[in-house]
């Protein structure tokens, strides 16, 4: 009998949304291959333990070009029908002018050159009719940023939506799916605790977009009840 399950790599599945997502996936009858940081335990090797052998657990820095490389070596057997790079990092609220230069290249590198490489390399491992996506955010926005303040985090998903539409235009002639995915205001280290969703909340409605979405060629912005974002 053919296994017709499909099989999801989410970059960045650690802890919160990322791990959300893992599981999710793992409750729509989905295999995954999630990705963590470095040998420490987290809670997707205790997700993985559970699942019935359908996550796999691999370990990546995605700043890091040769784990990668090593990463698409080792899957290179596989066939994605979702590839979603969901890791980012923020490193406080400083006006633009206070910021160090090495904080500045560490966040955009994290932010917006590593999810790109990830794409990249990857892209030939996916499906022609999978979705590849990255999460963004609404803060990513410029038509959006009336109110200013995570000047870096800020242009950093501004600088991804950027990559990604450049991207699209490389491919123009893709049959994927291409998705800059917006969660909402959720309570993570990024959201904080004042958000207005949690990860429950938010992560079905994250995982159902991507479903709806699947087909419709080109890049599409959108939040997690399916709304299109402004640029």
């Amino acid at each position: 009998m053919t296994d017709t399950r499909q099989t999801a790599l989410i970059v960045g599945a650690s802890r919160t949304l990322g791990l959300g997502l893992a599981a999710e996936y793992l409750r729509r009858g989905w295999d995954v291959i999630g990705t963590v940081r470095g040998a420490r335990r987290t809670g997707l090797h205790d997700l993985a333990e559970a699942s019935d052998g359908r996550l796999t657990v691999e370990s990546l820095e995605m700043t890091d070009p040769e784990q990668i490389a090593a990463l698409r070596d080792r899957l290179k057997t596989r066939t994605l029908d979702l590839l979603f790079v969901n890791a980012a990092i923020t490193r406080g609220d400083l006006p633009i002018g206070e910021v160090p230069t090495d904080m500045f290249t560490e966040v955009m590198v994290t932010n917006a050159l590593a999810p790109m490489r990830v794409l990249e390399w990857l892209r030939p491992l996916v499906a022609p009719a999978g979705t590849i996506g990255v999460m963004s955010s609404d803060q990513g926005s410029i038509t959006l940023n009336t109110d200013g303040g995570q000047d870096l985090y800020r242009a950093s998903k501004s600088a991804l939506n950027q990559l990604m539409r450049s991207y699209a235009a490389r491919h123009a002639a893709d049959t994927r799916t291409l998705l800059l995915m917006d969660p909402g205001w959720v309570r993570t280290e990024l959201g904080g605790m004042e958000a207005d969703l949690s990860v429950e909340e938010s992560v079905p409605g994250v995982a159902e977009t991507m479903e709806r979405h699947r087909g419709k060629t080109g890049l599409h912005f959108v939040d997690h009840q399916g709304q299109v974002v402004p640029w």
